[in-house]
């Protein structure tokens, strides 16, 4: 039997606040989907590692930059930035950062189950 299934990120079933942002969640075919607002001064390793209590940030990520920019650093020292267009794979042990003055708005299908959960 074929299903379809809709739910709306503007009337999120959970919204978690950590410093400078959040994310609005809502579960779907046994997904947590999310759109996640992260603000200008926003760093994970200062906003949401006392959270996750650990060094990086250990989820992978899969999504797609709606706006602003955003700068993330493996924990190998790899470095790369994306921005508005961009579909993204972040694997897990990273830590990210908020470039520049406009808000970075975040489409995740993957990395938001756990992620800023007290």
């Amino acid at each position: 039997m074929a299903a379809i299934e809709a739910k709306n990120l503007s009337a999120p079933e959970e919204v978690r606040r950590f410093p400078h942002g959040h994310i609005d969640l809502v579960m779907i075919g046994g997904v947590t989907a999310g759109r996640a607002e992260f603000e200008p001064g926003w760093r994970w390793s200062r906003d949401v590692a006392p959270i996750a209590g650990t060094e990086s940030c250990q989820a992978l990520h899969t999504g797609y930059v709606v706006s602003g920019r955003m700068h993330v650093r493996m924990d190998d020292g790899t470095e790369a930035e994306a921005g508005p267009g961009d579909a993204v794979l972040i694997e897990p042990g990273h830590d990210a950062w908020i470039v520049g003055d406009e808000s970075c708005v975040v489409l995740d299908f993957t990395g938001l189950a756990d992620y800023a959960k007290q």
